[in-house]
């Protein structure tokens, strides 16, 4: 398994926001759904990418010797599976007993071979793993190598998920049962997307979901965030007409979600 290599997009150090405790997080390349609101949208292709912003170009007109101000931004390069834990082992002593690398993306599901061996690279150092990924691919060898999943349930209705993500909502439900005989903590992520999924009916329906799992680790609610606007620029591509759901909203959508 030497050599395994993988299309990295990024590689966040030091993220509160990715799981347990203190993790380094492995942004991979790829995912099979195009959600509408997403906020790595330079993720979603497998190829590396060139991300251009025109506010930071100098008009230097040296773009075939490397961009110097920023402008040019290439997203996705191969890593082999050893040069990623190179680079997570850099803060292996922040990880303490609840921390570790979280797989990202994208849907690191997409590079399979790639997480699997990572994994046990990490394993074999004492560093815990988690994933997050759509669930839209189960494949047990690999998420049986992880200690905390983490997927979301983004709209309840099949056909509206379809409409707003690509792919069907019902075989990510059924692919989080299957992960949920795995053993392992699930923690459950709901996006709050105002006029999309911002009803008390929807929460309560993916609550009764998430609480007919046997291994639930808690359900989350997540305001949508324009984080995602400005590389969806940078790409060419046009931006979602998506807005902040209010501090009220989300608080009355989160009564509702508490377990």
């Amino acid at each position: 398994m030497q050599g395994v290599v993988g299309i990295v997009a990024d590689i966040q150090r030091s993220s509160i926001h990715d799981g347990p405790g203190i993790r380094t997080t492995v942004f991979l390349k790829g995912c099979p759904l195009n959600c509408s609101w997403c906020h790595n949208p330079e993720c979603i292709k497998k190829e590396p990418e060139i991300l251009f912003y025109p506010e930071k170009c100098i008009g230097c007109n040296m773009c075939d010797k490397g961009c110097f101000s920023g402008a040019k931004v290439i997203c996705g390069k191969e890593m082999t599976a050893d040069e990623v834990l190179s680079e997570v082992m850099l803060d292996k002593a922040y990880y303490k007993n609840d921390g570790g690398v979280t797989f990202s993306g994208g849907e690191p599901m997409l590079q399979k071979e790639f997480v699997a061996h990572l994994s046990d690279l990490c394993h074999e150092n004492g560093i815990n793993t988690a994933i997050e990924t759509s669930m839209y691919i189960f494949d047990s060898g690999v998420l049986s190598k992880m200690d905390y999943i983490m997927c979301d349930v983004k709209i309840w209705d099949d056909e509206k998920h379809k409409k707003y993500t690509g792919v069907s909502g019902e075989k990510i439900r059924e692919n989080i049962k299957k992960a949920d005989k795995l053993g392992i903590p699930i923690l459950i992520r709901t996006p709050i997307i105002p006029g999309i999924n911002d009803t008390v009916d929807e929460i309560k329906n993916i609550k009764s979901f998430v609480m007919s799992l046997e291994n639930a680790a808690g359900y989350e609610l997540l305001p949508y965030h324009p984080l995602g606007e400005g590389k969806r620029a940078a790409l060419g591509l046009s931006a979602p007409d998506f807005c902040i759901p209010e501090k009220e909203k989300m608080e009355e959508l989160k009564s509702y979600a508490h377990i």
